[in-house]
């Protein structure tokens, strides 16, 4: 399966603009031959404009994620929509199952290559380091996966690459690779390339950190989208340029891996 993932540039006050580049990209990668297509998080409205979080919420049937769903099934690509803010009492009006019937939340949602809408995935940790996230937006309570071309897939969102916790639930779910939707800033790059691989090794699974390229006036995300194996070997990685990072990824070697080194048949509970 060729998996790619798009380091989006992100300008803030140009939602329309980063939903065009968005558009063009994923265009680009279905024509390259891509199966799976990722985003990064907030990428319409940028994850450090907090100003601008409740006037740009939508559903997850409102137009963006509309938008998207028509694209994975125009280019027959399986698309990890990134994230955006979500209105939670969008969704609920229009029938979605929510943990709450109002506020805002920071959403990533899967669709699969016909378009129909496979998982939704609610930012579990909000990070409150310099950021307003845990003022704004509401924690996600559940953690769905996605089985995809042989690959049951699970998602995490940023932050929540620090909570190895949720990873030992998606590996106890039989998840084989993980898609991380990020907006990680300078200056931590040593943290941004040591936990995912350390999350791949721990539990022996794929794991994809999908970053965008954006300067805000407070931070600049580090870009480094990179794909890890469950060796923890890094398989495509860019700088801090808009990109889109490509490689080939399969479930056998996943069972490959698992095989010659059983760590999961030694844990003790």
């Amino acid at each position: 399966m060729q998996l790619t993932l798009i380091q989006l540039e992100q300008r803030t006050g140009d939602v329309a603009g980063n939903h065009d580049r968005a558009t063009a990209a994923i265009e680009r990668a279905a024509a390259r031959g891509a199966d799976l297509v990722a985003l990064p998080e907030l990428w319409n409205v940028g994850y450090f404009a907090f100003e601008s979080y409740a006037r740009e919420a939508e559903g997850v049937e409102g137009p963006t994620l509309s938008a998207m769903s028509a694209l994975a099934d125009r280019h027959d690509v399986g698309l990890l929509a990134g994230s955006i803010v979500e209105d939670l009492a969008a969704s609920a009006d229009a029938g979605v199952d929510v943990p709450v019937d109002e506020g805002l939340a920071n959403t990533a949602v899967f669709f699969d290559r016909d378009g129909r809408r496979r998982a939704v995935y609610r930012k579990h940790h909000l990070f409150g380091y310099g950021s307003a996230e845990t003022r704004l937006l509401t924690p996600g309570e559940r953690l769905p996966t996605v089985d995809f071309e042989g690959f049951t897939i699970g998602f995490t969102t940023c932050y929540d690459l620090r909570f190895p916790e949720l990873y030992r639930e998606l590996a106890a779910a039989e998840t084989t690779l993980v898609l991380v939707p990020s907006a990680w800033p300078y200056p931590r790059v040593e943290h941004w390339q040591l936990l995912p691989r350390a999350r791949a090794v721990e539990n022996l699974v794929y794991v994809a950190t999908i970053n965008g390229a954006a300067e805000f006036d407070d931070a600049t995300l580090l870009g480094r989208s990179t794909i890890y194996d469950p060796w923890g070997t890094l398989l495509a990685s860019a700088g801090d340029e808009p990109t889109l990072v490509t490689t080939e990824v399969t479930p056998e070697r996943v069972d490959e891996i698992r095989e010659e080194f059983p760590a999961w048949n030694d844990r003790r509970r």
